[in-house]
């Protein structure tokens, strides 16, 4: 006896043809602060989460050895001012002699070369101690720009080096997701194509478009790089969060099935439709479907089944492959 069972007409229904991927989202306002000179961190000044200005002193390394360079660069810039006046008040006499005619012009031009040395070295000695000064200005090291402090994985005490990382400063707003696509699908690829950041349920978070394409394909994983400009003004997302990222490839006209109608073994879906035969009867058989990502409660059909077609929703369990069923709406 044929099985009564519930069907519902599958329908072309305008869907967006989209692809998930595992996306990281980094800051575009985010600075790495790293020393630019090597030596033990003495003081901290601010905390892990702290807002800070631009200028603001963040920590400081020990200058001692600096400062002693400094001082020993001005002490010999003293001295040399100190031959730079001898220099001078020499040549000033022999100027006078040369002048009176008591001394020749060979003294006049030695004294007059010393005068220049001496000049010269001031300057070269003035230069040092300006370059040893800027130097020690890096000991203490500041806030590039506003925002807020990162994490700070240095201690006083620490020795650190140009290499050594020691805090970031992320100023909040604007993201970018880093979106990695198999080069299959790069010839589809397109600045401004639709993005979405969806959550682990599947809501969207933030929409966004591709803003950049990688004219190179990553030799390890032969994926291509895309960025997106991701808002972020309620500060849902952080630097360096993995994101779901569904790329919208396009929008089709395509028939759809409740998700309940569906059923899966491995990898391959299937469905049973309510076919007719001549006799005015119908019998129920399994198609084998493609689907793409679900739209709410129902399954894009890519493949399996045509629009206009009657689909079992109630009593799969039950059916087999010809079997005889009776379709209420």
């Amino acid at each position: 006896m044929a099985i009564a069972v519930k069907v519902a007409v599958a329908e072309d229904v305008p869907v967006d043809d989209t692809t998930e991927y595992v996306a990281t989202l980094k800051s575009r306002d985010s600075a790495v602060i790293m020393p630019q000179v090597e030596g033990v961190i003495t003081d901290i000044y601010v905390h892990s989460g702290e807002q800070v200005a631009t200028g603001t002193p963040l920590m400081q390394i020990d200058p001692s050895k600096q400062q002693a360079t400094v001082k020993s660069q001005q002490d010999a810039r003293a001295a040399q001012e100190a031959n730079l006046k001898y220099a001078q008040q020499q040549y000033d006499r022999v100027s006078g002699l040369y002048a009176a005619g008591v001394v020749s012009k060979q003294e006049l031009d030695q004294a007059k070369t010393a005068l220049e040395a001496a000049h010269a070295q001031v300057e070269s000695l003035e230069a040092q101690v300006h370059e040893q000064q800027v130097q020690l200005k890096y000991y203490k090291v500041d806030a590039p720009r506003g925002g807020i402090v990162g994490d700070i994985p240095v201690r006083v005490g620490d020795r650190v080096t140009t290499t050594t990382m020691l805090t970031t400063v992320d100023k909040p707003g604007t993201l970018e997701a880093y979106v990695y696509v198999p080069v299959e699908r790069s010839g589809q690829l397109k600045v401004k194509l639709p993005v979405q950041i969806v959550d682990s349920d599947g809501k969207v978070i933030t929409g966004s478009r591709i803003s950049f394409i990688s004219p190179q394909v990553d030799n390890t994983t032969q994926t291509v790089l895309v960025k997106s400009l991701i808002g972020n003004n309620n500060e849902r997302l952080r630097t360096a969060q993995f994101i779901r990222a569904r790329i919208i490839w396009g929008r089709r006209q395509t028939p759809v099935v409740p998700v309940l109608a569906v059923s899966r073994i491995g990898d391959q879906y299937f469905a049973f439709v309510a076919e007719p035969g001549k006799d005015g009867s119908y019998r129920a058989r399994q198609r084998p479907l493609r689907v793409g990502p679900m739209v709410g409660n129902d399954y894009p059909v890519l493949e399996g089944i045509k629009p206009g077609e009657r689909i079992i929703v109630s009593g799969t369990q039950f059916l087999v492959d010809g079997m005889p069923v009776t379709p209420q709406s």
